[in-house]
């Protein structure tokens, strides 16, 4: 595993554990995924502003592609059957087209346990496409220009919470396929 994907899943590590610290009324209150997300994006941006990674945004359901073309100023990327698909991601950790080299770090997917399956498999979906390397789609000028479709996002993260069961699933993305995931236990964190 490179030093990178270790590094970002540190980033994440650390700012999910201090979400889930200082967050737990909004579990025991059971509150939507956009709240979810709005505090989870307060903590990565306080993780990420000590790092190496401290010039890059942090962004709640973000659609444009700032180094895209004039055509292409939504977020979009190559479905699985080559499908241009429009995205609009839960969160996201990018440069917001200020760096050519990593435009993009982590891309998070969150659900709940009771949503449909179908909307579940989308953003697995989403994650796999997103996490695609940027030699496995095209890159214009030699890498020097973003691609039409974004990708090559270091670390992708499925998050799914279970309230009834309390209880977070998450799995880790990269290079297009699932490479681990782990459930985290939420009484280790509710009061009680």
């Amino acid at each position: 595993m490179d030093k990178q994907i270790k590094e970002l899943e540190k980033v994440f590590e650390n700012a999910n554990d201090l979400f889930l610290k200082k967050n737990t009324m909004l579990f025991e209150t059971q509150v939507s995924e956009r709240t979810l997300c709005g505090a989870l994006m307060i903590e990565l941006h306080e993780v990420i502003k000590d790092t190496k990674y401290c010039k890059y945004f942090v962004d709640v359901e973000y659609n444009r592609n700032v180094g895209g073309t004039l055509k292409t100023l939504k977020k979009t990327i190559r479905g699985s059957e080559e499908q241009i698909v429009t995205i609009n991601c839960d969160l996201i950790v990018h440069s917001r087209g200020q760096n050519t080299f990593q435009e993009n770090l982590i891309a998070l997917e969150m659900k709940k346990s009771t949503g449909r399956q179908k909307d579940k498999g989308r953003d697995r979906n989403r994650l796999e496409c997103l996490t695609k390397s940027p030699s496995q789609d095209v890159w214009s000028y030699g890498g020097k220009v973003f691609p039409e479709n974004v990708c090559g996002y270091g670390l992708g993260v499925y998050y799914e919470v279970n309230f009834r069961k309390k209880s977070i699933l998450v799995e880790y993305y990269k290079n297009g396929y699932c490479y681990y995931q782990y459930t985290i236990e939420l009484d280790n964190y509710l009061v009680k």
